[in-house]
């Protein structure tokens, strides 16, 4: 599982590491990463004679830069460094003229002819974007044929929040210290760091044991998924309930069961007023006229997908909250829903929104949820107190009770594509009749859901929802088989 921590919990825990080590020696730990990983980005045998370009601030970040230039200008690089701050790392600066190293009079000409750009703008401090005399620096970085390396973190972007007001700057590759950033793990700044890389710089004894952010591995999935037993049967796998579609969106119906079907549930009861294009498409389906509190058994219910905007909508929805088991609550289930409804209930709850639908629970516009996904996902989750996935760009989830946050590593702009959420929510349901947390449930399913649009879209074919759902039980083996 990789884990990421918050800017004043990374900057603890070095302060207490650096308590114990020789003055200068965790720079040294992370220039000596930095100059091997810009070594392999260059390729074998081309480090020396290759043309780097330092672009220098005044923090800690551009020190880094200059002791890893210094390692580079030793086995044969031009390096060159533009210095944008007010003043440079004194160390730093000294070890680079040492190792035959140079500062630019001004950056434009170096740039243009740079194989390898190192960005030591901004360090995990910066907020706010790029100050002004560095964006047309760092655009011409971007606009030469040289490969861009961001040191720790692309300058502009928050290392705490994933956002990005103003310029930033757009690496090829993020080489990271000690541990992930949650910038770097969330959009809008996790497409601003192109390839990520962890050096290890000696934090893992010295932080805490819960990170701010979480994202699983196959490994974790492996683990956490269900697999029936010799002694399993219907009820043991988990028998979910889907009330979803409506006589305008039947679609919507045949796509949350045929997530929930693939998602390893033992068996599926369908409520709603779509049940013959659900029989026609999964005959194994158990289709009920309703009421949920008449359909039979289950063991968690996934209510909204298709239902419409009429007043049958919040009736059903209300029917299914009165239940005392898992309940997964999207799409027009969302519209309306009040916080005291769900927090008045005992069993768990999971709501599944995209950016518009939780703008709309939240009051605030779309563009603040995109723009700050982070603080939109506790937010909801605070104030409904129930487990929230939160559909996007980056898919991240946030249990009831706070805690790390989870960020999905798999997703694709190919799940940009109608119905996709419905099969979300039929698979992530199956996973809570099968008896897993909201939390590991949700984060579950956005994870088998992100590998299997991945596998649909082989080669770069546009995809259909229908076609993810099918990619379903490969992407399952995909996870399993990798443990």
């Amino acid at each position: 599982m990789r884990t990421a921590y918050r800017v004043e919990t990374v900057r603890a825990a070095e302060a207490e590491l650096m308590a114990r080590l020789p003055h200068g020696a965790l720079m040294q730990r992370a220039a000596a990463g930095l100059a091997a990983a810009c070594c392999s980005l260059l390729g074998k045998g081309r480090v020396y004679g290759a043309r780097v370009v330092l672009l220098v601030g005044s923090g800690d970040n551009g020190g880094d830069a200059l002791y890893a230039g210094a390692r580079l200008a030793r086995r044969g690089a031009g390096v060159t460094a533009v210095l944008l701050g007010e003043r440079a790392h004194d160390g730093g600066l000294a070890a680079l003229r040492a190792a035959g190293g140079r500062v630019a009079d001004e950056p434009f000409a170096p740039l243009a002819r740079a194989d390898l750009v190192l960005d030591g703008i901004t360090g995990i401090g910066g907020r706010g974007g790029l100050r002004p005399e560095a964006v047309p620096v760092v655009r011409a970085a971007r606009g030469s044929d040289a490969v861009v390396v961001a040191v720790d973190l692309p300058s502009g972007v928050d290392a705490d929040t994933g956002e990005v007001r103003g310029e930033a700057l757009r690496a090829d590759a993020t080489i990271t210290f000690g541990t992930y950033k949650p910038g770097l793990l969330v959009d809008p700044a996790r497409e601003y760091a192109g390839a990520l890389r962890l050096v290890d710089i000696g934090l893992g004894d010295v932080l805490p044991g819960v990170p701010d952010m979480e994202a699983l591995q196959h490994e974790d999935l492996a683990w956490l998924l269900p697999v029936p037993g010799a002694e399993s049967d219907k009820y043991r796998r988990g028998v979910v309930g889907v009330l979803a579609g409506s006589v305008r969106y039947p679609g919507a119906a045949v796509l949350a069961v045929a997530g929930a079907l693939r998602g390893g549930a033992g068996a599926v009861r369908y409520v709603g007023h779509a049940g013959d294009a659900v029989i026609a498409a999964h005959p194994e389906t158990l289709v009920h006229p309703g009421p949920p509190d008449k359909a039979g058994r289950v063991q968690a219910w996934v209510v909204g997908p298709g239902l419409g905007e009429g007043p049958g909508a919040g009736v059903a929805v209300g029917e299914v909250l009165a239940s005392d088991v898992p309940v997964l609550v999207d799409a027009d289930g969302l519209r309306g829903l009040a916080p005291d409804a769900v927090r008045a209930r005992t069993a768990p709850t999971l709501l599944t929104p995209h950016a518009g639908e939780a703008a709309a629970l939240l009051g605030v516009a779309r563009e603040e949820v995109e723009a700050g996904r982070l603080a939109a996902v506790r937010e909801l989750a605070g104030r409904f107190g129930a487990t929230v996935l939160l559909k996007g760009s980056t898919t991240v989830v946030c249990g009831a009770d706070g805690g790390p946050v989870r960020v999905n590593p798999t997703g694709t702009s190919w799940l940009a594509t109608a119905g996709s959420g419905d099969v979300l929510s039929g698979l992530a349901g199956s996973l809570l009749a099968a008896g897993l947390p909201a939390l590991d449930a949700a984060s579950c399913a956005a994870y088998l859901h992100g590998l299997a649009a991945r596998r649909a879209a082989e080669g770069g074919a546009p995809v259909t929802a229908t076609e993810v759902a099918d990619s379903l039980r490969g992407a399952w083996r995909d996870v399993t088989a990798g443990a």
